[in-house]
C-alpha cells in the first residue's frame, strides 16, 4: 500500500473533476479525497495498492473532458497518515 498526496492546477474547477477522480479512484479499488482548494486547484489524497496508485496519479493528468491540467505536484506520504481517510473515496 502506498499513500500520495497530489496538488492538480489547471482549470480542474466547475468541470466535474472531483467527481470524474472520484468515480476513477472507486473502479481502481482506491481510497482517499479529491477537494477544492482556495487558489483554484485540487488537492488529491490516494491510497492503495502501487500499481493502482500509479494508474490513477496518470490518469490525474487527463481528468474530464472539460478539464485543462497544466501540472500534477505528487508527494509521498507516511501510510500511517492515511488514518482518517475514509473507506472509500470522498469529494469533501
Amino acid at each position: 500500500m502506498i499513500l500520495r498526496r497530489c496538488i492538480v492546477s489547471g482549470r480542474v474547477q466547475g468541470v466535474f473533476y472531483r467527481k470524474s477522480a472520484q468515480r476513477r479512484a472507486t473502479e481502481l479499488g482506491l481510497r482517499g479525497h479529491a477537494r477544492n482548494l482556495a487558489d483554484g486547484r485540487v488537492e488529491v489524497l490516494v491510497l492503495g495498492e502501487a500499481a493502482a496508485v500509479d494508474e490513477f496519479c496518470g490518469w490525474l493528468w487527463e481528468g474530464p473532458s472539460a478539464a485543462r491540467v497544466t501540472g500534477v505536484a505528487v508527494e509521498e506520504l507516511e501510510v500511517a497518515a492515511a488514518v482518517q481517510l475514509p473507506e472509500g473515496f470522498s469529494t469533501g
